[in-house]
């Protein structure tokens, strides 16, 4: 059976429809609790969870790169999951996580503004005006973190397969929708590739998160790719020491045989110092 992901806009109803599709299709719904449970068992602290989950990285001081890392982390919490199969990943990027994934059926949910907010401040018991702000704000910060970290436009209807609109559209008649997409014999067929590529997407952000760890190197946009345990590495970086050091980080990632240095020594600094 396909993953399914789920994309949504605060107000919309979606978690109530995933957890009901999720009986139904009998899936795991990888959802913020379902993280958390994990969490300790990725090294990840409760605190530090609800300090990055769904916010977009900076990567300026070792601090920042640290945090960074355990963003990495929520990934490979998705993607074991997603391993696993028969799931449903809520949320936090994941249409574009499995981006290279045939077997993923992408879904986002929609509504209109004013009824998102009436929806919010009757569930969480608030004033609308609170609702109005907080709904704004959480659309501004998934917004960002899809753009920063993802560069894609959250709302661009090219990053989902299916996309409903919560206002006019029953969560029956969506819940059966789905069903139904989840039976396509294209996304069936995906499922015999596709478990390799979720595999070297995890042994991807197993080496970013080393290398964002590292207090040898400052934070570069290396570019990683792997194929069977061969790993090559590019980029630029700022001295023969650092490449040294993001040589040996990548290859000591359990699972990684092999890396290839592709990497480019260029010392900005010195330019910077002539400008």
């Amino acid at each position: 059976m396909p993953i399914i992901t789920i994309s949504r806009e605060m107000g919309t109803g979606a978690y109530g429809i995933a957890r009901e599709l999720a009986k139904k299709l009998k899936y795991a719904l990888v959802d913020g609790p379902k993280i958390a449970s994990c969490a300790g068992d990725y090294g990840l602290s409760l605190e530090i969870l609800q300090a990055v989950d769904e916010k977009p990285p900076s990567y300026n001081t070792v601090e920042d790169r640290a945090r960074a890392a355990s963003l990495n982390t929520i990934e490979l919490i998705l993607l074991d999951q997603a391993k696993k199969g028969n799931a449903i990943l809520y949320g936090r990027g994941a249409q574009d996580l499995l981006q290279n994934c045939g077997n993923v059926l992408r879904l986002r949910f929609i509504a209109d503004f004013e009824q998102r907010v009436e929806r919010f401040s009757e569930r969480e018991w608030i004033d609308p005006d609170l609702a109005q702000e907080l709904i704004r704000r959480s659309d501004h910060q998934r917004g960002g973190f899809i753009h920063f970290y993802f560069d894609r436009d959250w709302n661009d209807p090219l990053g989902y397969d299916l996309i409903f609109n919560t206002s006019r559209l029953t969560p029956g008649a969506i819940i059966d929708t789905v069903v139904a997409a989840v039976k396509d014999a294209q996304l069936k067929e995906a499922d015999k590739w596709s478990c390799d590529e979720i595999e070297k997407t995890i042994l991807v952000k197993k080496i970013e998160t080393a290398l964002l760890r590292s207090e040898e190197l400052e934070y570069r946009p290396f570019r990683i790719e792997v194929d069977e345990g061969q790993v090559v590495l590019s980029g630029y970086i700022g001295s023969e020491k650092e490449k040294e050091a993001a040589l040996r980080v990548a290859g000591a990632v359990d699972g990684v045989q092999s890396v290839v240095d592709e990497l480019h020594v260029v010392n900005y600094r010195v330019y910077k110092d002539k400008c």
